[in-house]
C-alpha cells in the first residue's frame, strides 16, 4: 500500500492554503498591534482585524472542502484539519481581543499590552516562516524545530508580560477604578490567549514533523 500511495499524485494545493492562512495571521497581528498603540484610529484597526479573521474563515472552509475531495493528502487528514483549526483559533482570538476593545470603547492601552502585541507579531511571523517549510519537511526539520522552540520561548515571555501587566493594572487602578481593572484584565487575558493559540500551532507543526521523520 505504501508504494501505491507513493505513486499517487498528492494535492499540493493544501500548502498554498496553509501559506495564505499564515499570511492572514500576520496581517491580523499587525492590525492588532496598531490597535494597541491606541488613539483615534483604534476602531479602524478593530475593523481590519475583523476583515482578516473573515479571510481566515474563508481559507479554513477551502481547506476542509479540499480534505473531503482529495484522495491522497500530503499528510494525515486529521493533522491537516488540526493545523488549520489551530491557525484559525489564533486569529479568532485576535478578533475576540479587538471586539472587547470596541465594546468598551478603549482608546488607550497599558504598556505591557503593547508589548504583548509585539510578541503576537513575532509569533505570527515565525508561523509564516514555518508553514512553507512543510512542503519539504525532512529537509527542513532542523529549521522547523528551531522555529517551534522560538514560539515556545515567546509564549513563556507572554506569560511574564501578562503577570507584570496584571500586577501593574491592579496597582494603578485596581482600588480606585474597579471597572477599568476588569476591562484591562480581560484585554490582557485575550492577548495572552492569542500567544497560547500560536503555541498550539507550533505544537501541531511539531507533531506533523515527528510523524514524517
Amino acid at each position: 500500500m505504501n508504494w501505491f500511495q507513493a505513486l499517487m499524485p498528492k494535492e499540493r494545493g493544501f500548502f498554498d492554503l496553509f501559506e495564505r492562512h499564515a499570511a492572514t495571521l500576520c496581517a491580523g497581528a499587525q492590525s492588532l498591534h496598531k490597535l494597541l498603540e491606541g488613539g483615534p484610529t483604534t476602531p479602524e484597526h478593530c475593523a481590519a482585524v475583523a476583515k482578516h479573521e473573515n479571510d481566515a474563515d474563508d481559507i479554513t472552509r477551502e481547506v476542509m472542502l479540499l480534505v473531503r475531495r482529495t484522495f491522497i493528502t500530503p499528510f494525515d487528514r486529521a493533522d491537516i484539519i488540526d493545523l488549520t483549526t489551530s491557525m484559525d483559533d489564533a486569529i479568532d482570538q485576535m478578533h475576540k481581543t479587538a471586539k472587547v476593545t470596541a465594546l468598551f470603547e478603549q482608546r488607550t492601552f497599558q504598556p505591557d499590552m503593547l508589548r504583548l502585541g509585539e510578541v503576537i507579531v513575532k509569533t505570527a511571523d515565525l508561523t509564516a516562516q514555518a508553514v512553507p517549510l512543510l512542503r519539504s519537511m525532512k529537509a527542513n526539520a532542523a529549521r522547523l524545530n528551531s522555529i517551534t522552540e522560538q514560539v515556545t520561548r515567546l509564549e513563556e515571555e507572554s506569560d511574564q508580560l501578562y503577570d507584570a501587566g496584571i500586577a501593574a493594572l491592579y496597582r494603578n487602578v485596581g482600588k480606585t477604578d474597579p471597572m477599568a481593572y476588569i476591562v484591562g484584565a480581560e484585554i490582557y487575558d485575550h492577548l495572552e490567549k492569542v500567544v497560547d493559540r500560536f503555541e498550539d500551532v507550533a505544537n501541531r507543526i511539531s507533531g506533523v514533523l515527528i510523524e514524517h521523520l
